[in-house]
């Protein structure tokens, strides 16, 4: 820390209890009282350099005192900087320091210590310090800002304040690696951020190295939130990068919330008190405005901050009870980039006093209500536009948004039409699968067994049962929890998507059929009929063989699908049965025709399976024997016909 020396007289003041005495060997004639303590000192080098002073010595004067009293109870930075200034007006040597120039200068401004009372008085020594060491120095302004924090007004209309953070903003501003790297002081040898002994300002035995833009981070952070909104601001005026600022802005949040790394539990409703730049712990009522100012400084642009980082502040916002517009404004933040966040992020306990779920699920349904329309007003435009809309963020909030669900479905207290909206804004598009949202619908079932068939019914129609795999289709046909009707439309689907599915192997197989004949055809053509045994006669009995043997394969492949679906007709038939049926516990009915038909027809289709692939087998070993047996037979009648 830079210092200038004043003064060149000993120092010949001494303190006795709460008194300070001049030993200059002539007896005090006035007494100044300062806040608790007493200044016996002498008229004359005061009135010399101060106009304040020699007009309060004139007035006690006129009343007659032996020995005057002056009380000054107004004096700002109190009885510690007084003593400086009585060490000025005396002469006596002192250091005039980054941490104690702010105060001196406001008190030579309120004693009026101008060039009028003395050439080289308080208020040019204290300014030309200011201007030509302390701001030119990053650490040294920050010490002044600082120590302005206390007397916050009289700097401000001494421009003292404004004049720190300008320079601290320039500095901040400014590429570092233009113009060499920041310089630190370590126990009184400059040195450069790698440690290199710099004399004469040259580094020795080191090279240049780049310091990161966020060199700046932890200083400022040191600020109180006052001074540190006007430098973010100061900064953000040099049109810096919002990143940048967003940086800052995140880095100050972490140090003075100490909720922000944390994820609550339900029952926390109170925040640990943080430390302040002073040191002593933030209120609740300091750590909401903090919040507050953080949102209002922070750029609403998407990426800046991390969802992570977005999720603290709001459930501190939450749990202070910040301003509506604040948590609006981070239920925005968040929602600009939902895809980003992950579930246990989104699972924020519910901190409002009626705690009527234990998630707060009606900011996540605000949160999607905000990303579904930036995704509206963005992508979907451009989609357009480019005729093949990007999905990836919608499926992947969709996903986020079914975990959600089956997350929150097991509290008894979430009610149905609160689940329903929730689960029925995702567009249907968005859901490649609705694998995810028949999980969470079955959980909800399981955790709400008192809901009517008609409610049941309400909340399956939010699926679309053609859009569930093989996997959820077989589980789904075997739910007893599930209403009739549902039932019967997933057994429906999943017999087409298995008529689907059989028809592409036929499709499959055809085509793969046909270009077998064309790629024998070219190879008898290249070969001629006398190039049996030569290089293309393997490649066309190889390709007869496996043509026969998939011909079976595929005979018996129809054949099973055409047993498959008579067992089909006869359950439709049955199920038609059961609807119509009247009394009787349609649930037991439906268990008895699910367990006949349900595992029946996976049987089938299990032996189906296994007799295709033991045909395929049975008929390959039987074709490689007859071949070998025709090439034995031919081996033989050579000789004879030689002969």
């Amino acid at each position: 820390m830079a210092c200038v020396k004043l003064g060149s007289k000993t120092d010949a003041f001494q303190r006795q209890g709460q008194a300070w005495f001049c030993s200059t060997g002539l007896p005090s004639d006035i007494i100044v009282e300062v806040e608790e303590m007493s200044f016996h000192l002498h008229k004359f080098p005061l009135l010399s350099r101060s106009g304040v002073m020699e007009r309060l010595i004139a007035k006690a004067s006129e009343n007659g005192e032996e020995k005057c009293v002056i009380r000054l109870n107004d004096l700002l930075a109190g009885a510690k900087t007084f003593e400086l200034l009585c060490k000025f007006c005396y002469g006596v040597k002192f250091e005039l320091t980054a941490l104690n120039v702010v105060y001196l200068r406001c008190v030579a401004e309120q004693l009026e210590m101008t060039e009028e009372y003395g050439e080289g008085n308080l208020i040019s020594q204290t300014e030309m310090f200011l201007n030509q060491v302390v701001l030119r120095s990053w650490k040294d302004s920050l010490k002044a800002l600082q120590s302005c924090d206390n007397i916050i007004s009289h700097a401000d209309k001494l421009n003292i304040t404004k004049r720190c953070i300008e320079s601290l903003a320039m500095k901040a501003s400014t590429d570092p690696n233009l113009f060499g790297w920041p310089i630190m002081e370590r126990g009184g040898v400059m040195q450069s951020p790698g440690g290199s002994v710099l004399w004469n300002g040259i580094s020795i035995g080191a090279r240049p190295k780049n310091s990161s833009p966020d060199w700046w981070y932890e200083d400022a952070s040191s600020l109180t939130l006052p001074l540190f909104k006007r430098l973010i601001t100061a900064i953000e005026s040099r049109g810096i990068d919002q990143e940048i600022i967003a940086g800052s802005l995140t880095f100050y949040a972490k140090k003075y919330l100490p909720g922000l790394n944390r994820r609550p539990g339900p029952s926390e409703t109170s925040m640990r008190l943080a430390p302040s730049a002073s040191g002593a712990p933030l209120s609740e009522e300091d750590q909401k405005l903090l919040v507050e100012e953080i949102d209002s400084i922070l750029p609403m642009r998407e990426g800046l901050v991390s969802t992570k980082i977005l999720f603290g502040l709001f459930r501190t916002a939450m749990i202070l009870k910040a301003s509506p517009s604040c948590i609006s404004n981070l239920e925005k933040r968040i929602g600009m980039q939902l895809d980003q966040a992950t579930l246990e992020e989104l699972l924020m306990p519910n901190f409002s006093d009626s705690m009527e779920t234990l998630y707060n699920v009606d900011c996540v349904q605000r949160i999607l209500e905000h990303f579904l329309s930036v995704d509206q007003a963005t992508g979907g435009a451009e989609g357009q536009l480019m005729g093949s809309p990007s999905l990836t963020p919608l499926t992947m909030v969709a996903k986020l948004i079914d975990g959600y669900l089956a997350e929150v479905a097991p509290d008894v207290n979430l009610k149905l039409p609160m689940f329903q909206a929730l689960a029925a804004l995702v567009p249907e598009f968005a859901r490649p699968l609705d694998d995810g949202l028949y999980r969470a619908i079955d959980i909800y079932l399981k955790s709400h067994p008192w809901l009517p068939e008609s409610d049941k019914e309400q909340l399956c129609r939010l699926m679309d049962c053609q859009k569930l795999s093989l996997e959820a289709c077989t589980h789904a046909a075997q739910n007893e929890r599930l209403p009739l009707r549902i039932i019967v439309q997933v057994l429906f689907f999943e017999q087409l998507q298995l008529r689907t599915s059989v028809a592409g192997c036929f499709l499959a197989s055809d085509n793969l059929d046909g270009s077998r004949h064309l790629r024998s055809g070219l190879l008898a053509n290249e070969v001629g009929p006398a190039g049996g045994g030569g290089r293309g006669g393997g490649g066309w009995a190889t390709a007869a063989r496996e043509n026969q043997v998939l011909k079976v394969g595929m005979d018996n492949m129809r054949m099973r699908v055409s047993e498959l679906e008579k067992e089909c007709t006869s359950m439709r038939h049955e199920i038609e049965k059961l609807g119509k049926a009247k009394g009787g516990n349609s649930t037991s009915a439906w268990g008895n025709v699910s367990k006949k038909f349900g595992f029946q027809l996976k049987s089938n289709m299990c032996s189906a399976q296994e007799g295709s692939i033991t045909s395929q087998n049975d008929t390959s070993s039987n074709k490689g024997r007859k071949a070998l047996v025709e090439r034995d037979g031919k081996q033989k009648k050579g000789p004879r016909s030689e002969a």
